[in-house]
């Protein structure tokens, strides 16, 4: 079964000690489906925490290499109008930012606009309650 990951969730899996054991399995249990700028994203998160201090010289190198063994095994969602103009949709119905109502707009477009047993994963409160109430399964990792 193929399962949406936001890109709160997939960040756990590319810095060393963050993931769980079950968070690697689902990842490897079937095609992972992500957003276009997932990648992105978690470039930018992982560079920010190397910039802190958070992340040591060793980690911010295994998690790149994390992030690019991942890139091969994951179908993106690509930047079709579809997914903005459910991007504006969503804006009005939950508060979200505007990069995480383009987060749930392209698992909505993945889905075809039918969540009811596809799996979201995600550790964002606010994004996770949004693709629940559209009737995602949420799983946190």
């Amino acid at each position: 079964m193929t399962a949406f990951w936001d890109t709160s969730a997939v960040l756990h899996l590319c810095v060393p000690g963050q993931a769980s054991s079950r968070a690697r399995a689902l990842f490897k249990s079937a095609t992972p489906v992500v957003w276009w700028v997932t990648r992105v994203e978690i470039h930018s998160a992982l560079t920010r925490l190397h910039r802190e201090g958070a992340l040591s010289d060793a980690a911010y190198q295994a998690s790149g290499l994390r992030l690019s063994a991942m890139l091969s095994g994951w179908k993106e969602i690509l930047p079709v109008e579809a997914v903005r103009e459910c991007a504006l949709e969503q804006l009005g119905r939950f508060p979200l930012r505007a990069a995480d109502a383009l987060q749930l707009a392209a698992a909505l477009v993945w889905s075809r606009r039918k969540p009811q047993g596809r799996r979201f994963v995600s550790n964002d409160l606010r994004l996770g309650s949004a693709a629940r109430e559209l009737g995602f399964e949420v799983l946190e990792v």
